[in-house]
């Protein structure tokens, strides 16, 4: 008969999650994430829509996940083919 808890490992597995929780903790403090409001300034400066579906530019917007900008400058340089425009922001 024996009286007590069971135990696995003796500490050892939960020692080495702890471990390994405090590096992914000191990693993702090292690491410089830029804010929206960097990123985003030099993106939206005021683009010329004209000559571009504002249907279209919401659909390239939302199939590439990219700024109004971006989805306006594609679209011109590909004359207004949404296809090639998405291609061309994504890939």
């Amino acid at each position: 008969v024996i009286f007590g808890e069971a135990r696995q490992g003796g500490g050892l597995q939960q020692q080495a999650a702890m471990q390994q929780a405090k590096a992914a903790q000191q990693l993702q403090d090292d690491i410089e994430v830029p804010t929206v409001e960097e990123v985003g300034d030099a993106d939206e400066a005021a683009v010329d829509e004209s000559g571009v579906e504002a249907k279209d530019i919401e659909l390239v917007m939302s199939q590439a996940s990219c700024s109004r900008a971006k989805a306006v400058t594609a679209l011109k340089e590909n004359d207004g083919d949404l296809v090639n425009a998405i291609m061309s922001l994504t890939t």
